[in-house]
């Protein structure tokens, strides 16, 4: 939790993420993500998406995170599906992806957010190279927070 106090007195109450802390890093890493994959990337903590790149970021950006993504982090494994489907990566809204890949952020040996891959295009499936991409980076990000 973290606490702050306005101009006013008024005292602030608001949960922490430890991801959110590299907000502006999680960014620029996700814009590079982008250019190199062509494929929407998303990064988010344990709750909310922090960082998109190649979809609009009033679609996705501190929205809660969807079942899909927090099925992921508790099982802190990848996971990747290339069949078109209707898929919750925001929760309470499913959007059609011809494919995904999720990687976890695992520090610790907690999760403490995802790294996201879509893909709409049916040319464009994802295979086991985008998972490596998506792991390295989710592993890149934990190693930072456990700095």
């Amino acid at each position: 939790m973290e606490i702050f106090v306005d101009r006013d007195g008024e005292v602030i109450l608001k949960k922490y993420s430890p991801i959110g802390e590299l907000g502006d890093f999680a960014k620029e890493y996700a814009e590079s993500l982008f250019e190199s994959t062509n494929h929407i990337t998303i990064i988010s903590d344990r709750d909310n998406i922090i960082a998109v790149a190649g979809a609009s970021k009033k679609e996705y950006l501190e929205k809660q995170i969807g079942s899909l993504v927090e099925q992921c982090m508790e099982n802190r494994k990848a996971a990747m599906d290339s069949n078109s489907g209707q898929y919750e990566i925001v929760k309470d809204m499913s959007e059609t992806y011809s494919s995904y890949a999720i990687a976890p952020i695992v520090a610790g040996g907690d999760p403490i957010g995802a790294v996201v891959l879509l893909s709409k295009d049916e040319n464009a499936k994802m295979g086991q190279m985008e998972v490596k991409m998506a792991e390295t980076a989710a592993g890149f990000l934990a190693k930072q927070m456990e700095q």
